[in-house]
C-alpha cells in the first residue's frame, strides 16, 4: 500500500501535467484576448470563447494565475502574459482616483464604475504577484499603495475592516475581507514600497476582525453575513458556513499565525479544517460542498470546483505545522485525496477546461467554465509545488 507521500506525489504529477499541457496554454491562446486585451470571461466546452464585460477581480487573478505559472516552471509565454493583463488592468481599469472599476468592456468603458471590495482585493492580489516577476517592483508596490490609501478614505469601516458601498449597505461579509487579508499578506511577502508597513497593519486588523467577530463563540465556525457592527445578521443569513471558506480562512490564519508568532491562530486554523472535512466534506463523491449551518446541518451539498481547491491548501497548511509525523502523514492523505477529487472536474471535451458546479447526485452541470476559477487552481497549485517531498 503506498504512503502518504507517495499518494500524493502520484496525485500533484497528475495535477501538474493537466495545468503545463493543457490549462495554462488554453487560457493564454484562447482565453487571452490578444486583440482587445484583457481576458475573456468564459469558454465553452467545445473550446471557443464567450465575450462578455471584463470584471477587474478576473483580470487580477489571471495575472497571478500567470506570474504563478512562471515560478513554477511552466515555459510558456508567462511573462507576456502577465504584462498583457497589467496593462488591461491598469489602463482601462484603474481610475483617476485610485480605485477600480468593477466592470468594463474591452475597450475600457465602465459598465461597473461602483467600488467593490472584491474586486479590489483581487486587483491588489495581481499587483503582489507580478510584482514578484518583474523589474518594476517599486511602481507597482507605489500603486498598489496608493490603491489602499483610496480604499482607507473613501471605505474604511468606523471600527474594523471596509464597508461594502457608501452610503453604507448590509450585510457585511467576510469573504472580501479575507480577500483583502490575502492581498495583504502577498505584498508583505512580495516586498511593499520602501518604508511602506501598511500593509502589515491591514492584515493584522482583519486577522483579528476574524478571531474576534467571524469566529463562533462556541463552536469555532467562520459565518459569512453581518450588521453594520459585526454581529452575524439574524436567520438563517446569519448562520450560513461555508466549508470551501473554512478551508481557505484556515490557510491565511496559519501563514498570518506563524508571521506573528500566535498560537491562537493556528488553533482557530485547525478547528476551521476540522469543521470542514468532518461537516463539509462528502465521503461518497470525495468532495467538499458548497454551504452548511452553524451546527453543521447541511444547507447546500452541491460542490463547486473552489472548494477543492482550498481543501488541498489547508491539508498542505497543516502538514506545515504538524506536531508529529502521524499528524503530518494524515494531512497528505486528505491533500491527495483533496486532489484528486479536483481532478473529477477537468475531466472535460476540451483538455484544459473545467466544469464549475457538481450535482448531489456527482454529475456535473453542462456550462462554460469560468475564467475565474483558474486562479484557485493555480493557488493550489501554488501549495503543492512549494512541498519538499
Amino acid at each position: 500500500m503506498p504512503d502518504a507521500v507517495s499518494t500524493l506525489k502520484s496525485a500533484r504529477n497528475d495535477f501538474f501535467d493537466w495545468l503545463f499541457k493543457s490549462a495554462y496554454p488554453l487560457w493564454w491562446t484562447v482565453g487571452g484576448d490578444l486583440a482587445n486585451g484583457g481576458f475573456m470571461e468564459k469558454i465553452a466546452h467545445n473550446g471557443r470563447p464567450i465575450e462578455a464585460p471584463r470584471r477587474t477581480r478576473v483580470v487580477g487573478r489571471q495575472i497571478y494565475s500567470y506570474a504563478r505559472a512562471k515560478t513554477m516552471g511552466w515555459e510558456g509565454p508567462a511573462d507576456q502574459a502577465v504584462s498583457h493583463g497589467l496593462e488591461f488592468l491598469l489602463l482601462r481599469c484603474l481610475k483617476a482616483d485610485k480605485t477600480f472599476h468593477s466592470q468594463v468592456t474591452p475597450s475600457g468603458s465602465a459598465v461597473r464604475p461602483d467600488f467593490d471590495l472584491y474586486d479590489h482585493a483581487f486587483a491588489l492580489f495581481g499587483l503582489a504577484a507580478a510584482a514578484t516577476m518583474r523589474d518594476d517592483h517599486e511602481r507597482l508596490a507605489n500603486i498598489a499603495r496608493d490603491v489602499r490609501s483610496a480604499m482607507i478614505d473613501g471605505w474604511k469601516h468606523p471600527d474594523r475592516g471596509f464597508e461594502e458601498t457608501v452610503p453604507r449597505t448590509l450585510p457585511l461579509k467576510a469573504n472580501p475581507h479575507m480577500h483583502i487579508f490575502e492581498a495583504s499578506l502577498a505584498w508583505i511577502d512580495a516586498g511593499p514600497s520602501v518604508g511602506d508597513d501598511g500593509w502589515d497593519e491591514i492584515a493584522d486588523e482583519i486577522a483579528e476582525l476574524c478571531l474576534t467577530k467571524f469566529l463562533h463563540p462556541e463552536n469555532g465556525s467562520l459565518r459569512e453575513f453581518y450588521d453594520g457592527d459585526w454581529r452575524p445578521v439574524s436567520g438563517d443569513e446569519g448562520r450560513v458556513i461555508e466549508p470551501g471558506h473554512q478551508f481557505e480562512w484556515a490557510w491565511l490564519l496559519k501563514r498570518w499565525g506563524l508571521l506573528r508568532n500566535r498560537p491562537d491562530a493556528l488553533a482557530a486554523a485547525r478547528r476551521l479544517v476540522e469543521i470542514a472535512e468532518t461537516h463539509g466534506t462528502d465521503a461518497m463523491r470525495g468532495v467538499t460542498i458548497n454551504e452548511l449551518l452553524d451546527d453543521f446541518s447541511i444547507r447546500d451539498n452541491k460542490a463547486r470546483l473552489w472548494p477543492q481547491t482550498e481543501r488541498i491548501k489547508a491539508w498542505i497548511a497543516m502538514a506545515d505545522v504538524a506536531e508529529t509525523d502521524e499528524v503530518r502523514d494524515t494531512a497528505y492523505t486528505k491533500a491527495a485525496a483533496a486532489t484528486r477529487g479536483l481532478l473529477k472536474y477537468f475531466q472535460t471535451e476540451t483538455p484544459g477546461l473545467w466544469f464549475d458546479r457538481m450535482r448531489e447526485d456527482g454529475s456535473f452541470v453542462d456550462e462554460p467554465a469560468p475564467a475565474s476559477s483558474l486562479y484557485h487552481i493555480v493557488c493550489a497549485a501554488n501549495e503543492l509545488h512549494g512541498l519538499t517531498i
